[in-house]
């Protein structure tokens, strides 16, 4: 690729560190917290390629509404364990996309889930209008394979 042209990026690593307010009586991670988890490794992955989840499109305010979420607990994490998000573009469509996530610490799987978002006009008189995802950022990000998270 030609020099200051960055490489399309499919996958993005994120760390977080369980917090006393992420966590029930048990001091189990409730499990609505995971979700959260996820949104922040999204924002830190659209941070990381120069965009947000708020953005401005043809002067109109944008964003990434949800059309989908789900998660799969597969073991117990707990306060102060440090959580390794794994995020990968499981689809990357015109206007949508959607992403991968394997949640772990110390090696040991505790969750893994799916986020699908899609690219929308928030402001236009109409209600939310899909747009293609803006062209910088379309280009920067890459379809993962089929294996990843």
């Amino acid at each position: 690729m030609a020099e200051g042209v960055a490489e399309p990026v499919s996958s993005f690593h994120f760390q977080r560190r369980v917090e006393f307010a992420d966590t029930d009586l048990g001091g189990l991670v409730h499990f609505s917290r995971f979700f959260v988890f996820m949104e922040a490794a999204e924002h830190a992955f659209l941070r990381s390629l120069g965009s947000s989840v708020h953005l401005e499109i043809d002067g109109r305010r944008a964003g990434w509404p949800r059309l989908a979420a789900k998660a799969e607990y597969l073991s117990p994490a707990r306060f102060e364990d440090v959580l390794d998000i794994d995020l990968a573009v499981r689809r990357k469509g015109r206007t949508s996309m959607t992403y991968g996530f394997a949640i772990s610490t110390r090696g040991r799987p505790v969750a893994r889930g799916e986020l699908s978002t899609v690219c929308c006009i928030l402001d236009d008189p109409a209600g939310l209008r899909p747009v293609p995802i803006p062209e910088e950022l379309a280009r920067r990000l890459q379809q993962a394979a089929p294996e990843e998270p």
